[in-house]
């Protein structure tokens, strides 16, 4: 546990130490903000580092290994029916509790003078993710090459590009973005890999992965479909 933290505060350091430079190096030969607003740049730095700190801390302890026994676990009940609605399930809340997520709908909200409520957002893009998560592991079960679930999904987004709103689609993508953040991708990793230990011929690296990619298409096509509702 011990060598842990200490990894932990090690890549925490040499993710927020270089932009806090550059910002410093800036405040002091080029831009000369306010000292109140740098001295909080100052304070909210120190505070991204002790929190990402405990969050690497809590993902390592806690959240990669849930994952994997829910993902092992799943399996084992020998119900398709079970196994995808709780995967569904599962990646309908991290991604309700993902706070990316909320920053987008948050600012989508404002800009778009409440026609897109937060919630609004966060349900679209929470359900776009659970779906293809739930499409996963049904793609682990039946071994379908995920070449073709890309191909088929993203030639979808192609499609629904042309026929969508013009304004919803670039919100569209930065709700696929979003939805790899610090709660989304080490659960929906863990949930994958979990299911691949227990099941038989299958391929931590050829099928246990992919899951990430497949959740972030959810919500762009979701946004889509939500852009051409209200339109």
């Amino acid at each position: 546990m011990k060598s842990d933290f200490k990894e932990n505060l090690k890549e925490v350091v040499l993710a927020v130490l270089p932009i806090s430079v550059v910002v410093i190096l800036l405040q002091v030969f080029l831009v000369h903000l306010p000292w109140e607003v740098f001295a909080r740049f100052l304070i909210g730095a120190a505070m991204v580092l002790a929190g990402l700190l405990l969050f690497l801390q809590g993902v390592k302890v806690g959240l990669l290994p849930m994952g994997e026994a829910v993902g092992s676990e799943l399996p084992k009940h020998g119900s398709m029916i079970f196994m995808l609605f709780f995967a569904f399930i599962l990646g309908f809340v991290v991604t309700v509790a993902e706070p990316d997520v909320r920053v987008l709908a948050h600012q989508v909200d404002i800009v778009s003078d409440g026609m897109i409520t937060s919630n609004l957002l966060i349900i679209t893009v929470a359900i776009g993710v659970a779906f293809f998560v739930a499409l996963a592991m049904l793609r682990i079960v039946l071994r379908v090459p995920i070449a073709w679930l890309y191909g088929v999904s993203y030639l979808l987004i192609i499609v629904l590009s042309f026929i969508a709103p013009a304004s919803f689609v670039p919100i569209a993508f930065d709700a696929g973005g979003v939805t790899t953040g610090p709660v989304t991708v080490p659960f929906i990793l863990a949930l994958g890999l979990g299911a691949v230990a227990v099941m038989g011929g299958r391929s931590s690296f050829s099928d246990g992965f992919g899951l990430v990619g497949l959740a972030s298409i959810g919500p762009v096509i979701g946004v889509m479909i939500l852009g051409m509702i209200y339109g």
